[in-house]
Order: structure tokens, then sequence, then C-alpha cells
């Protein structure tokens, strides 16, 4: 087997076959020398490459973009977008291919991007490529995501270029192979919609229901439903994202999915003591898409969306307006059950009761002000759930903000009929031992950057993928950041 055929099914290309006009047909450049840094095999297997059928060099020479693979037809997409809320007409893949598509063991389609593999049409004044640092970021927090349990792409590969890429100062070179079950964007519509090409946004939707939501296909009013499905995988998404304590810090429209992964590990970061307000995003001025914001920005987007798809709705635009109005009044209604559905597993609680959004809100107002890491705060409820506060009452300064808040939780938990060891077992599989903690991500990233060192990547990302077993030797994994990295800024990195 050479390193052209490693795939064991051919690569597709649906969206360069279907969607013409969509993107520019590219190749990137060739890295000088490339190497490997990291390949995620259980992903490689789910997708059916044959990576042990390689030798290092191929699989560097592969996941640089130097060799193409076999029936692979690289693209650069167009699209367009609201950054911070300001509409941009064009932007599209500026440093990124679309590779092509395969068909992975279960039969579901999914996207082989590069990341940094050099300029495109799209690069405007970037020179199209990637800098070690951001490469390993989205592959630690993207496969840190997966393993938590939200939608995310993921990542196949991380190489080196072996040249200097310039940013503040000269930084090495890298590529990261992203996989998503599509890079399909709100601002792929809008790109059409802003130049009236309505049959363009017909033919976008069509491509994207048949890809993604399948059921709503041939209805009478199939449009109006895939923003329905749309909306609601944002809503669910997000909801994970609060749950967990994830800032995205740039939900711009062209950084939000119609399948309803996460996408781009830009300036993104977790929360780590609890403030609504929290933004870490260097270029999020004020505070557009800090943590509390974050549902409304979701709607925000999708209301883009559904802008876009107007004409698809109704002959009438005034009709097309009411039906497109009823389904975005449903997103809120929608979050909150997403949302109060974590929130519960996080607490233990097994039954529904119209109650639990007050306590649920009761416990996060108890926590504002008193510097809680949050993180933590939900493993000392597990604890407190089998009658040992010690370690959840010491994260306070004041511990009778929350003794009310316990007992309250306390009489909830004693009103259902569950046994010890289920209710702990739901909480373990909600509340992380391990996240990607800001201060551990970035001396993984200094050491690979300045250091050429990439043992403390390789060993973050072992405890990520694992977030909610407990790991020998790894409480500098748990603790929370020290004072003297507080606050805490992300950048692009482009």
């Amino acid at each position: 087997m050479t390193a052209s055929n490693i795939l064991q099914a051919q690569f597709d290309n649906s969206y360069y076959r279907d969607l013409e006009g969509c993107y520019v047909a590219w190749q990137g450049v060739v890295a000088p020398k490339p190497e490997v840094i990291r390949i995620n095999h259980q992903l490689a297997d789910e997708l059916g490459f044959n990576i042990k059928a390689l030798t290092d060099d191929q699989s560097a020479e592969i996941f640089s973009g130097s060799k193409i693979l076999e029936g692979s037809v690289p693209i650069a997409q167009v699209y367009a977008g609201h950054q911070f809320g300001g509409f941009t007409p064009i932007l599209g893949d500026g440093r990124a291919l679309l590779l092509g598509e395969v068909l992975d063991r279960d039969g579901m389609r999914r996207d082989i991007q590069l990341k940094g593999s050099g300029r495109t049409p799209f690069s405007r004044q970037g020179d199209g490529k990637a800098a070690i640092g951001p490469v390993l970021r989205e592959y630690l927090i993207s496969e840190a995501m997966y393993a938590l349990g939200v939608p995310t792409t993921r990542s196949l590969a991380a190489v080196t270029t072996g040249e200097k890429v310039l940013r503040e100062s000269q930084l090495p070179g890298a590529i990261l192979t992203r996989v998503a079950s599509s890079h399909l964007r709100v601002g792929t519509f809008e790109f059409f919609a802003a130049r009236e090409d309505i049959e363009k946004v017909r033919l976008l939707a069509d491509y994207s229901i048949s890809r993604h939501y399948p059921d709503v296909s041939g209805q009478s009013d199939q449009y109006l439903l895939f923003l329905s499905e749309v909306l609601d995988a944002q809503a669910k998404l997000v909801a994970k994202w609060m749950a967990i304590g994830f800032i995205h810090g740039v939900m711009n429209t062209d950084n939000t999915t119609i399948s309803g992964e996460t996408i781009d590990y830009g300036p993104c970061a977790f929360m780590d003591q609890y403030d609504p307000a929290s933004v870490f995003s260097s270029i999020d001025l004020q505070g557009r898409y800090a943590y509390q914001n974050q549902p409304t920005m979701a709607i925000w987007n999708i209301t883009r969306l559904a802008e876009a798809l107007l004409p698809l709705f109704d002959d009438n635009q005034e009709k097309g307006v009411e039906k497109a109005t009823a389904v975005l009044e449903s997103f809120s209604e929608k979050y909150y059950e997403y949302w109060l559905q974590n929130m519960r597993s996080k607490l233990g609680l097994v039954t529904e009761r119209k109650e639990d959004m007050e306590l649920v809100k009761g416990l996060l107002k108890s926590l504002e002000g008193q510097h809680i890491d949050f993180t933590n705060l939900f493993i000392g409820l597990s604890k407190a759930a089998e009658g040992d506060q010690t370690s959840l009452l010491s994260l306070f300064d004041d511990a009778e903000t929350i003794a009310q808040w316990l007992a309250l939780w306390r009489h909830r938990l004693d009103a259902e009929e569950v046994p010890m060891q289920t209710r702990l077992g739901i909480m373990a599989r909600a509340n992380p031992r391990y996240i990607p903690r800001n201060h551990k991500v970035e001396e993984a990233l200094d050491a690979a950057t300045y250091e050429q060192n990439f043992e403390p990547f390789k060993k973050l990302l072992a405890i990520l993928e694992s977030p909610f077993e407990a790991h020998a030797d790894s409480e500098e994994f748990e603790n929370p950041a020290p004072e003297s990295k507080i606050p805490y800024r992300t950048f692009c990195g482009t």
C-alpha cells in the first residue's frame, strides 16, 4: 500500500461536485521538512485510514498536504460572516483546504481539511500558514471537547512544516488535519444571500438537508424545518458549553456550523473562577461573546441564517417572516430545556421538577463574587452528596453563602428514591475532573513552541482524553490557576 492510497474507502468530493461556485479548487504549498507531532490513531481507524502501513515520513507528507491522497480534490471554501456584529461580505478558507470527504466505518460522511497549508484566494493579507501554538491548542481542546461529550470538529494529525512563520516573532510552522461532519456555516449561506443569489442559497440548503437533516427532505416546509433543526442543534451545543464553563471567544456567523459542531478553537478558554461576565479573548473588547452572552449570541447567529433563507420559506415575504419568527422564538425554551438537563445531571438529580430551574439559579447566584473554581465546585458537590462537605465548603470565602442552598439541594435529593450509587454515577459522568485548564494549556504550547518539547502536550492530552476518570499523580491538572496567571487572555493566532 502506498502513501497515496492508504484509505480503505475512496475519497468522495460531494461539495466539489454538487456545489459549483461555492469554492475555488486550489493546492497547498509543499512543506520543506514536515515531521509528525501527533496522529490520532483512534480517529484514523474510525475513518478508514491505514496509518500503520505508513512510515513516519509518509505520514508527515500526507498530513502536511505535500502528498495528495488518491481521489482527493482540494478546495478552498467561500463564505461570508458577521464578525463581532459587523458584516464582512467575503471571507473563505484563507489558510485551509478541504481535501474531500470520506465515509467512516458507520457510514457517516466526514470532511478532511488541512489548516495552515498556505495562501488561498481568500487569504487577504495573510500568509495562509499556522504557527505551532494554535495548531496544538486546537488539537488539545477539540479532543478534550470530544471526550467531554460536546459536539465538535476533531483533530486527526498535527505536523511541523520545517519552516518559520512570522507573527509577533518567528515561530515554528505547523499544520492541523481537521475532521468535521461538514464545514458548512451560517456564513456560507450569507455569502450568497448578500448577492441575492437565491438559487445558490436553495442549492446549499438542499445539500445541507441531504447531508445533515435528511428526515426533513421532501416535506412541503423543508426549509423552515431545516432552520428549526439547525436552531435545535445550536441550542443543544451552547447548553453543553455553558454546563462545562467553555467560552468560545469568537462566535461569529462564520464560526457557527450548520451541523451543530463546535468549530475553530482560536481565542477560546475554560472558565476557572465562576464569573458570568468572563471574557478571555483579547479581541472581544466589548464582551460580546462573554460566557453569559453565548446563548443570546447563538440565536442572533441563527437569525442571520433565517434572513438568508427567507426567500425559501414563502413566496410572500411577510408570511415568510412570520414563519421564521415562530421558529426563532422557540430557541429560548429549547435552550433552557437542554441546559437544565445538563445541570440536573451535574447536581445528581434524576427526576424533573418545576422548582429545579430556581434551584440551579440559586446555586449560581451563591457563587458570584466568591472566586469559586467552576469545575471543582461540582467535584465537591459529588463528595457532598455522599455526606462529606469538607472540600466543597473549603472553596468558599464565606461558607454561609452556600449553606442555605445546600439545605434546599439536600431536600430535593431526599425527595427522590434513587440509590446512592446511581446518583453518584450520574454525577461522575456529568462532572469532569479535568478540563483544559488555561495555564496548563499555555505551559504545553510554550514548551512545544520555544523548546521543541512535546512531552507536556502529550501528557496533558492523555489526561484530557479521559476527563471523568481519576489519573495517578495528576493533582497539577486539577488545581486552579495560580493568581499570577489571572486574568488570562487568549489570542487568535492567525
